[in-house]
C-alpha cells in the first residue's frame, strides 16, 4: 500500500514569488506591483494562491509568499493566507527569495510558483492541471513545469521545452541557496540539468508569463475566452468586444480587445482598442 502523498505527509511546501517590479509593465506598475496585476478581474497572486491551495498548500503552514517592490501592498492583499516573507531593499530574485526562506521550509522540499504566470488547461482544474509536478516525486530530483519550444533551433529550454511558471524544489539544493541575489536558473535548475537530476514535466495548456502590455493583454483575452468580461459591478453602456472590464470601473466609450482596470473610466467618444486603462487617463497600448 502507497503511503501519504508528499503534501498531506508535510514533505512539501509551496512558495509563490511576488516580489518583482514588472518594470516591462511600466507605467501599469508604477501603481500595484505586478502581482496584483488583475487577470480576468482576478490579481494573479490570488491565481497562483489558488492553485497551489487546490493542490493542498493552504495556511502560513503550508504555502509562504515573499515581498518587496509595492511590498505593503502584497502584504495587505495576502493577509493571514500564506507565510510572508518581507525582502528589504531590491528584491532578491527567484533564488534568493526562496533562499530567504530555507528556516521557513525547513527541511521540506518546495513548490515554486511565480505569481506573474498565467495558465489555463482545457482538461484539468487550476491546481490538478499541474500536479503531475508531484505525482510519484521521489523527493530527490528538480522538476520544471515546461511547454514543448515550437522553434527547434530554439536552444534556451530544457530538455526541448520552456519554463511555465512552477518547478518542484528538493530542499538538498535549498538548503544551500543564500539570501542574496540570484536566479533558479543558475543556482538550481542548470547544476541539477547538467548533473542529470532535472525532470521536465509538459504542459499542454496555455502559458503566458504576462511580462509585457501584449502577453498581459492576451492572458486577460484568454480568460474572458473569447467574449467580453465584465464586473457585475461596473457600469457598462458603450459598446465592448472581447474585453475585461473591472469592478466599479464605467466604460460609456468602446472598448474592443482591451482591459479595464476596477475603478477606471473610459468616457463617452473614447474608442479603446488593444489597450489597458487604468484611473481616468491612463492608457497602454499593448502593441
Amino acid at each position: 500500500m502507497s503511503g501519504p502523498a508528499p503534501v498531506e505527509a508535510g514533505r512539501i511546501c509551496a512558495v509563490v514569488l511576488s516580489a518583482g517590479e514588472g518594470r516591462r509593465l511600466r507605467p501599469l506598475t508604477d501603481r500595484v506591483p505586478k502581482a496584483l496585476c488583475p487577470v480576468g478581474n482576478v490579481a494573479l497572486l490570488d491565481r497562483a494562491l489558488a492553485r497551489v491551495g487546490a493542490l493542498g498548500f493552504t495556511g502560513p503552514g503550508a504555502v509562504a509568499v515573499n515581498a518587496c517592490y509595492l511590498g505593503d501592498q502584497v502584504v495587505c492583499h495576502v493577509g493571514d493566507r500564506a507565510h510572508l516573507s518581507v525582502e528589504p531593499g531590491d528584491p532578491l530574485g527567484t533564488s534568493g527569495g526562496v533562499g530567504r526562506l530555507r528556516d521557513w521550509i525547513d527541511g521540506r522540499g518546495v513548490l515554486v510558483g511565480n505569481a506573474d504566470g498565467y495558465l489555463a488547461s482545457r482538461d484539468a482544474a487550476p491546481g490538478p492541471d499541474i500536479a503531475a509536478l508531484l505525482d510519484g516525486w521521489d523527493g530527490e530530483c528538480v522538476r520544471l513545469l515546461g511547454k514543448r519550444l515550437t522553434d527547434p533551433d530554439d536552444q534556451g529550454g530544457f530538455a526541448g521545452h520552456r519554463f511555465a511558471g512552477f518547478s518542484l524544489l528538493p530542499w538538498r539544493y535549498v538548503s544551500a541557496l543564500p539570501a542574496e541575489f540570484g536566479d533558479l536558473v543558475r543556482t538550481v535548475w542548470r547544476p541539477a540539468e547538467a548533473a542529470g537530476a532535472l525532470q521536465v514535466v509538459g504542459f499542454t495548456g496555455t502559458y503566458l508569463d504576462t511580462g509585457t502590455p501584449w502577453d498581459y493583454l492576451a492572458a486577460n483575452l484568454h480568460a474572458a475566452g473569447g467574449h467580453s468580461l465584465l464586473d457585475p459591478s461596473a457600469t457598462v453602456v458603450g459598446r465592448h468586444v472581447q474585453s475585461v472590464v473591472g469592478a466599479g470601473a464605467v466604460v460609456r466609450g468602446s472598448v474592443t480587445r482591451s482591459v479595464i482596470w476596477p475603478g477606471a473610466r473610459v468616457a463617452d467618444g473614447e474608442r479603446l482598442v488593444d489597450a489597458i486603462r487604468v484611473g481616468a487617463d491612463l492608457t497602454v497600448a499593448a502593441r
